[in-house]
Parts: structure tokens; sequence; C-alpha cells
């Protein structure tokens, strides 16, 4: 069965966790930011290997499912893409990664590291997608979806196991581009504590979602356009996050800068936008926690060739 649940996650984490990193959390009180006091638990998910959350699905994927000869063939912003080159190379399985113009030079050149075939074209990740599907079409090849994928949101379930067993919160929030993350955290958790999804104003897909009843596409760009800009929220998703989430902050493309650059200021963390995005709405106060509520902010995405921030 299809299922995102508890028992299916945790299957999923018995599988990839000879492969992947426990990454660490940091205990902290939020007046460390400048924020009123209270505490905080950030998740440092761009430890993972790869840099991002995607590795937990790449190697669910390329584990829970048989590739053929062809190997695999995966459309992304970037992090999926290095994620599923890096799990392939750590397998043996061939793989072919499509990404969009506009996707990161730090990310691309991970890509190609990791020893997978690199193909860059198309303006949008929707443009990607259908280059990938048509090459898999063709060769035979297994697609690893970045979000809308049974197992791609299994493996991104395992950071909400894994960060139950390191502390205990109130409340998640992390960033939403086409939903895999988020639904994995909903299929974990549920309604047992607080899910905050959120997003960039320049590509709010689960706002426009939830706004329509259903996944309609939506404008995307911005800051994080490389890593939460697919057109729509995934189809799979969107039944868990309309039925978990509890709050969908926007963010602008100055508070995710400004969320970046307190992080390496305040902690001397790396995080690429889209990773700090989930951050930039505590730090504004788009989300605006009670003074004892647990707040855990997952970050994720270490791609970038930012160290500065030019701050």
């Amino acid at each position: 069965m299809d299922r995102i649940d508890p028992d299916s996650i945790a299957a999923a984490e018995t599988v990839i966790r000879p492969y992947i990193r426990r990454t660490p959390v940091l205990e902290l009180d939020r007046a460390q930011f400048g924020l009123p006091p209270g505490p905080l638990v950030l998740k440092l998910e761009q430890l993972q290997h790869a840099g991002s959350f995607k590795t937990r699905g790449a190697f669910a994927n390329l584990l829970l499912r048989a590739a053929p000869a062809a190997g695999v063939a995966a459309a992304s912003g970037g992090n999926h893409g290095a994620a599923v080159a890096y799990a392939a190379r750590q397998l043996g399985i061939r793989a072919q990664i499509f990404v969009q113009e506009t996707a990161s030079p730090a990310k691309t050149a991970r890509i190609r590291d990791y020893g997978a075939e690199l193909v860059i074209g198309g303006e949008s990740h929707a443009e990607a997608l259908t280059a990938c599907e048509a090459w898999a079409a063709r060769t035979g090849a297994m697609t690893v979806h970045a979000f809308d994928q049974v197992e791609t949101m299994r493996g991104a379930g395992t950071l909400g196991l894994e960060l139950e067993a390191q502390a205990g919160v109130d409340t998640v929030m992390a960033a939403v581009g086409g939903g895999g993350l988020m639904g994995g955290l909903a299929g974990w958790f549920g309604d047992r504590l607080r899910l905050v999804a959120v997003e960039p104003q320049a590509s709010p897909t689960l706002h426009r979602a939830l706004a329509a009843g259903q996944p309609v596409e939506a404008e995307v760009g911005g800051l994080a356009g490389d890593s939460l800009s697919p057109r729509r929220v995934g189809q799979l998703v969107f039944p868990l996050l309309a039925r978990h989430v509890a709050a969908n902050p926007l963010v602008s493309d100055d508070d995710i800068q400004t969320a970046q650059a307190a992080l390496w200021r305040v902690l001397r963390l790396v995080v690429e936008p889209g990773g700090a995005a989930a951050f930039a709405a505590l730090l504004s106060g788009a989300y605006a926690p009670a003074p004892d509520e647990r707040v855990a902010v997952i970050l994720s995405g270490a791609n970038t060739t930012a160290v500065d921030f030019g701050r």
C-alpha cells in the first residue's frame, strides 16, 4: 500500500540508516537572534550527505525500488539531483540528472562531482521534468521524483523520526517547494504537534493550492527559486498537507537574506536561501510562537557559493 505513515516511514528508516547521517540539533534561546525569549531547536540537516534532506528520499527510492540496467533519472532544482547522484554513486547505479538553467553552479558542480550525467536546459523545473520523463521513456530508466513519490516522502519522513528522538518540541517549521519534506513530516507526526509550512512570496505553491482546494499552477521565482519553485505542489503531497499543516506563512527575499545572514553571524552556519526560508518566518515574525512554545526549525540546504552573504 502507498501509505505515508509512521510504520512505513520507520521501515524506510531501517533500510536507509546505514547510508545517511544522523544530523545534529542545536537547542538555543530565541533571544540569541533578537527575538522574544523562548525555546528554539535547529535541526542541522544541511550537514546531511550531499547537503540536504533530499538524500533521505534518494536512498529510499534506490533501496526500496529496483533500478533497471538503464539506471535512474531525476529532474531537480539542484539539491534533489545532487542527492540522487550521490546515492547512485554509493550504490553503483547510473544516474542522469536534468536541471533548469537557473540551477545554482554550486549544485551543478556537486552533481558532476558525484559522477552523474548532467543535462542543463529549460527555464523551469517543469521543463526539466518533461525532459527527464522523455529520456526515461526512451531508455527505460527509473524516474526518481523530487517530491511527489511515495518513497521520496517516506525518506523525508525519517527526518521527523530522527528529530523526535533528539528533542521534544511543540512545533516543527520547514520550507515548502513541492512539499515532499512537509508531506513526510505530516506522515510521521500527523496531528501530534503543530506543522508550519513556510513558502517564499515569490513561489507560493502550497498557498495557492490551499486557497483552491487542490494543486494549481503558481508563479515561481525569487531568491530561493532554484530549490522552492515547482509550478505546483505535489498531487500525492497535497492531501497530507491540507490535513495536517497548521500554518502557511510567506516570506520575502529580504526576509530570507536576513535569515541567512543571522545564521552566519550568530552560529557561523552556511545555509542556502531555500534552506533558510523556514527560519526566515520565525525571524521576521511571519510566524510568532507563544513564549513557552518549543519550536524546531529545519535548516536544509548548504549548496551555495556564498559564505558571508555580504554582511
